[in-house]
């Protein structure tokens, strides 16, 4: 399978590909074909990549053809709202998880489920299609996948006489080895996400792992109202806390781990690739520890596609191509040209990519094991703002100047706030 014409034009040609594909894509079709616009954010490998892709079904599906353009990621929410405006809505778009319920509200989106062969949308991971179902509508379905997991300095392990190789699973194991690394080399065992910054979500992201890791909830079922502020979640921010008090971390701007100033971190799976071949330090890989009486759980990310329901027939070309994407060996190809997590269970546990995974990249395999229990953040447009309301309350309590208690119940009310005024 990682032998197609598919792989070698991903990986071998990509820059031919990428220099020519968009040229060749705007004049080949001829006049009868149906044009498909994508935007998408990628840069760089997935960029090349996906471009190279695009090319390779163009050239072997008539009647279509797929036109891509990169929209920078921080500029893509507002172009897409003006194209909103101006009715000139691009056919597919492929964006950031956490933004398809705002997206879901620019123009109409496709429901996919009855688009797409239904052995498709069945072999994707669950808490990836559960987050694209809107109105009982499949709004989205995801094309890559990423998801937060334990990184760790083995020189550091070593310099403390702990086994590099055997990085704490749970809660408690990580406060015992981490005495032992404070002790021995003075340095902070774990970094946690402190700050809420100018949108908070690096620290409720990561603050939701461990509180579903106890059996909390950060919003009820419905997305109406804050559901953290219980015992699970003072269980969870009490153990920040606790860290953060017996100097196994502490406050301040993310990134010490990179910098060798602290032994490990719970980060996301995309750190494998960045390190790789220009590694800081000797590092290693291991699922999100949990507490001994809790459950092993991560949060996901990743891109989901949505298709704007612009016509009929550029909604079922570009559903067309979604399947034709979603199809293991187009899985099998992006995930081991990207590094990103397979989003299909049939290619997660297959025996080529966890082969191409153990002989190329074994330190992802902790994050593809992640995937069985890694859940969604809340599919609601109100996310961003609640994410940074609780954030904002939470990071008091980090910084000593209000208690768990007092930080929780600000946050509800910050965040029920937000719900309220919609």
């Amino acid at each position: 399978m990682h032998r197609t014409i598919l792989r070698l034009a991903a990986l071998g040609a990509v820059a031919t590909l990428a220099l020519t594909g968009c040229a060749t894509n705007a004049d080949g079709g001829d006049s009868d074909s149906v044009d498909v616009t994508v935007w998408h954010y990628w840069d760089g490998t997935n960029a090349d990549t996906f471009d190279a892709m695009v090319d390779d079904y163009n050239a072997s599906h008539e009647g279509v053809v797929i036109k891509t353009s990169n929209v920078p990621n921080a500029d893509f929410l507002t172009k897409l709202r003006a194209s909103a405006t101006s009715n000139t809505l691009p056919d597919l778009v492929i964006g950031d998880l956490v933004w398809v319920p705002q997206i879901n509200e620019f123009g109409t989106l496709a429901d996919l489920a009855p688009l797409l062969p239904a052995d498709v949308l069945a072999d994707i991971n669950p808490a990836l299609t559960s987050f694209g179902t809107i109105d009982d509508k499949q709004v989205s379905v995801p094309v890559s996948a990423n998801n937060l997991g334990y990184i760790y300095n083995k020189s550091l392990f070593e310099e403390a006489g702990l086994d590099p190789e055997a990085p704490p699973a749970t809660w408690e194991e990580l406060k015992s080895t981490g005495a032992t690394i404070l002790e021995k080399t003075g340095k902070p065992a774990f970094e946690l996400f402190t700050q809420a910054g100018d949108n908070g979500e690096g620290l409720t992201w990561n603050f939701q792992v461990n509180l579903w890791q106890v059996g909390g909830e950060f919003l009820t079922e419905d997305n109406t109202a804050a559901a953290f502020n219980t015992p699970e979640g003072e269980q969870a921010l009490n153990y920040w806390v606790d860290l953060i008090d017996s100097g196994l971390s502490k406050v301040g701007a993310w990134g010490e781990l990179g910098k060798s100033e602290v032994a490990a971190a719970n980060d996301g799976s995309w750190m494998v690739g960045i390190w790789s071949g220009d590694e800081p330090f000797d590092f290693g890989t291991s699922t999100a520890p949990y507490p001994e009486d809790g459950s092993p759980a991560t949060n996901l990310g990743g891109e989901q596609a949505m298709v704007f329901d612009n016509s009929p027939e550029k909604t079922q070309a570009a559903a067309d191509f979604l399947a034709w994407f979603l199809e293991p060996e187009q899985v099998l190809s992006w995930s081991e040209a990207t590094g990103m997590l397979p989003v299909t269970n049939s290619v997660a546990t297959s025996d080529d990519y966890l082969g191409w995974v153990d002989d190329n990249q074994p330190r992802l395999r902790p994050y593809v094991e992640q995937m069985a229990y890694a859940r969604a953040r809340p599919n609601t447009p109100l996310y961003p703002a609640i994410s940074l309301a609780f954030a904002q309350q939470i990071e008091k309590a980090l910084t000593g100047d209000v208690s768990v208690a007092d930080a929780l119940a600000n946050a509800e009310q910050a965040v029920n706030d937000v719900i309220a005024k919609g």
